[in-house]
């Protein structure tokens, strides 16, 4: 599994890297309005478990959940015997596996999140909504992050390298393949009627607009202030119109009908 080759590092590659940070921080803002202290909610694609711990930290319970068992590894290392161990449960299941949980959580959970592109490896969106709705109670929210398909920070990045066939790798037909699994990039509103009826958008936002992506870390580390900077106007232009279809990653905010 890709997943299980890049656990190991994964946290020094992306996590504790100072874009890493950046957008996590703006990842959590969008969680941490959604989801209150005493909440019960669904974790798709865990990793190794960076958000789950911020949450738990919060007083929010966490079933992490994510089809890499290497990345559940970590996560379990991390939590160990701590004091957010008992708000996290960390389960071996896939995205295209929710349909498992339903005998023990059917209707039970008060929300959902997917960070960090996740959903950008499902084929099947519609069934995954569907299979996710039966897990919660009417009213709760879900947070997707996902990989969007417009992004002129990449396009400038690599035709200025020579480099089009990657900057223009989102637009391939079927999906990009990468590590063994196919990557999609489905648009903001496709992802919407994937996720429809069964839940309704409540909001949208961008991350990685002004930002640029994480392979540009090193460039962004010779530029720490310009970062911020960047990140404080991202903060605030994020929820505009248009904004969010031109982010590396979208976040798209839903309520369960």
């Amino acid at each position: 599994m890709a997943f299980d080759a890049l656990a190991r590092d994964y946290d020094a590659a992306f996590t504790d890297t100072l874009l890493g940070r950046t957008l996590r921080r703006a990842l959590w803002r969008w969680l941490d309005r959604a989801f209150p202290a005493g909440a019960h909610v669904l974790e798709l694609n865990c990793g190794t478990g960076e958000d789950a711990l911020h949450l738990a930290g919060r007083g929010v319970r966490v079933l992490a959940t994510d089809a890499s068992p290497a990345m559940l590894d970590v996560a379990r290392a991390k939590l160990g015997n701590g004091p957010l161990a008992s708000s996290v449960e960390l389960r071996a299941v896939g995205i295209e596996q929710l349909d498992t949980l339903a005998a023990r959580y059917g209707g039970a959970l008060d929300g959902a999140f997917s960070s960090f592109g996740g959903l950008n490896c499902v084929a099947d969106l519609a069934g995954a909504a569907r299979a996710l709705a039966a897990l919660l109670k009417p009213g709760a929210r879900v947070v997707l992050c996902v990989m969007g398909l417009l992004v002129p920070w990449e396009w400038a990045w690599f035709l200025a390298r020579g480099q089009p066939g990657n900057a223009l790798r989102r637009f391939t037909p079927g999906g990009t393949r990468w590590r063994g699994t196919t990557v999609r990039y489905p648009s903001i509103a496709s992802t919407r009627r994937a996720f429809h009826p069964q839940f309704v958008a409540r909001g949208v936002g961008g991350l990685g607009v002004l930002l640029p992506p994480t392979y540009v870390n090193a460039w962004a580390v010779r530029h720490p202030r310009l970062v911020d900077g960047l990140d404080r106007w991202e903060r605030r232009i994020e929820e505009w119109p248009v904004v969010p279809w031109f982010a590396d990653h979208y976040l798209l905010e839903l309520e369960r009908r």
